[in-house]
């Protein structure tokens, strides 16, 4: 992983954990498996990269734990095709804030 993404996450992470009183290590993963019954109570806006941020805080807000499992995952590159870029980084905080303290 590039260092700007490594600090992101990072960034991402910290903030989670602070906001939510979680405990996670990795906020910003693609992969995500909720029970049905969870996600139902949970009305999701994301039309991009803030999907992991905004289900993170509406489930970690709603009172569930998240329980992580490890996996091996080899990512992408710009030149393969990885299309988030550091503005996204921007609209992962502003929607973290957002579902923390105003929706």
């Amino acid at each position: 992983m590039r260092f700007p993404n490594w600090l992101a996450n990072m960034l991402l992470r910290i903030m989670v954990n602070v906001l939510f009183g979680a405990r996670i290590t990795d906020e910003a993963t693609a992969y995500k498996v909720f029970a049905r019954a969870v996600l139902q109570g949970v009305e999701l806006r994301s039309k991009r990269f803030e999907f992991c941020p905004e289900i993170t805080a509406k489930v970690l807000k709603a009172g569930y734990a998240i329980k992580e499992v490890p996996i091996y995952y080899n990512p992408r590159s710009f030149e393969e095709g990885k299309k988030i870029t550091w503005r996204d980084g921007y609209v992962a905080v502003w929607t973290l804030l957002k579902f923390r303290f105003v929706d």
